[in-house]
């Protein structure tokens, strides 16, 4: 297979060029602002996809969507083309695929809570060691019950149980505090809030969809949308980090094939690195070191090459290095980390030239056959044949259209899971509460016989209490007797003073 071009050397006017079978051993793309970085990672991008590769990488300042659609191809471009030797050079488009975690300039990227693990939530909602254990709770819980966490909304009424039942909870599966519980809440509200709602849920993105190879056999290059994404560093190095981590445990072991199977580039890598605590470092170093046999080349970008962990940097086999300015002291002692970790060329002064590279320069180091890295090159790097330039909104409202995995994706699906299973369990309690119990026929005989006998003491009355009937009788003897007893004494009286009866 011919290998990729990534330039001309400058000093030994020799091709510089990248092996195939050798672009799962990993590299690095580094350099100040400015120095040409991104053409860089364009050209790497169209040279994969034109062997066959798919590409996944994340476009932070929006230039990379450029690859979507063909370049102009002036006359700057055509003569670089022609002093490098870029055979039949013109302006072409690659397969591309628009994704966002936002939903708003590609394909909605979603994962579901379950597949995200408890390990890289809580590095994305900052939670202390404390809350973390809380965390492995709440998932342990969910699996013992059968709850599905697909959502946030899912988490959130899981997190409401444990509270409930926070005593029995703690009993078996250990401590859980409420101040730990609601601080978890109030990280969710603040990741619902940076817009990660729309991450977690689904249809959850499928690997297969990042790994394809359209009709004419061209790698198709995924680019994710992370100008605003990037802006919220935690929640967008563990999404790298998190799809990077499910390729490794999904794909299958198939050692060194002619060629990748897919290469994921990660741009401003020192986001991934920065804060992140040593259990976390360990296992990317884990991850990037045994990927290589799953077929997956991972390439970083980043202004400086100490921005990367020396034990994952010791992992990267193919460099390309902008130019670093040494304006200060961290500046120099960058040039030099850098100077050091090339291959040694006695005709090129590599400290020196670090400093003085113009734009669309590089010192370039690939391996080679064996995998020896061959000596550092000044190169001038070959131009891309797409635009470098973003995208207009018409034209990428063009490329959605045509995507082969829109229809897929584009509608949420909202099924059945913890959070509704738990409010119609909260509902079926709140209905039995209120709904009276069923009874038996005694039940109902001894409750007609408890109200009867209640009517028959109150008409008949009781031993200690006289009743209605009772009651009206004496009433009307003594009405009769009084007006009886009167006639009778008005009679004697009559009788004995002459009077009339």
């Amino acid at each position: 297979m011919d290998p990729i071009l990534l330039g001309k050397g400058i000093t030994d006017d020799v091709a510089v060029t990248l092996l195939p079978k050798l672009g799962n051993r990993h590299g690095l793309v580094a350099g100040a602002t400015g120095t040409g970085k991104t053409v860089t990672l364009m050209t790497l991008a169209e040279g994969f996809s034109r062997i066959g590769v798919p590409v996944f990488l994340a476009d932070v300042k929006g230039d990379v969507s450029g690859l979507a659609v063909a370049g102009a191809g002036g006359d700057a471009l055509l003569q670089r083309a022609a002093q490098i030797g870029v055979a039949d050079y013109a302006p072409a488009a690659s397969p591309a695929v628009f994704w966002d975690l936002y939903s708003k300039l590609g394909h909605p990227v979603r994962t579901t809570v379950s597949e995200m693990g408890p390990t890289l939530l809580t590095r994305i909602l900052e939670l202390s060691d404390t809350q973390a254990g809380v965390m492995d709770i709440v998932f342990k819980l969910a699996d013992d019950r059968g709850l599905l966490l697909l959502d946030l909304d899912d988490l959130r009424a899981l997190l409401g149980l444990v509270a409930e039942e926070r005593k029995d909870i703690s009993t078996e599966y250990g401590l859980v505090s409420a101040q730990s519980v609601a601080a978890i809440q109030r990280a969710l509200l603040r990741l619902s809030q940076d817009g990660g709602e729309a991450f977690f849920g689904e249809p959850a993105l499928e690997l297969a969809d990042i790994m394809r190879v359209n009709h004419d056999g061209r790698g198709v290059i995924g680019i994710l949308a992370a100008d605003q994404l990037v802006l919220k560093p935690k929640l967008y190095s563990t999404f790298l980090l998190w799809l990077l981590s499910e390729l490794f445990e999904t794909l299958p072991e198939v050692g060194d094939l002619e060629k990748p199977k897919l290469v994921f580039i990660f741009d401003e890598a020192h986001l991934l690195f920065n804060d992140a605590p040593p259990a976390l470092v360990q296992r990317i170093e884990q991850v990037v070191r045994l990927i290589r046999s799953k077929g997956v080349g991972v390439y970083f970008c980043s202004q400086f090459p100490d921005d990367v962990p020396s034990n994952i940097l010791g992992q990267l086999g193919n460099r390309v290095q902008h130019a670093l300015r040494a304006f200060t002291p961290r500046d120099q002692k960058a040039v030099k980390t850098a100077a050091e970790t090339f291959v040694p060329n006695p005709k090129l002064d590599v400290a020196r030239v670090l400093s003085s590279l113009g734009t669309g320069e590089a010192l370039v180091s690939t391996l080679q056959d064996k995998g020896i890295p061959m000596p550092v090159q000044q190169t001038l790097i070959a131009p891309p044949r797409c635009r470098m330039g973003p995208v207009t909104e018409a034209e990428r409202a063009q490329v959605r259209a045509g995507s082969p995995v829109g229809s897929r994706y584009d509608t949420a699906i909202n099924r059945e899971s913890a959070a509704e299973l738990l409010a119609q369990r909260a509902q079926k309690t709140v209905e039995q509460a209120a709904t009276p119990k069923a009874r038996t026929r005694e039940q109902d005989d001894a409750q007609d016989g408890g109200f009867g006998q209640t009517i028959k003491d109150a008409i008949f009355g009781t031993k200690r209490r006289q009743g209605m009937i009772e009651t009206m009788a004496k009433q009307t003897t003594r009405t009769v007797g009084t007006k009886l007893g009167n006639q009778i004494v008005r009679g004697i009286l009559g009788g004995i003073f002459g009077g009339k009866r």
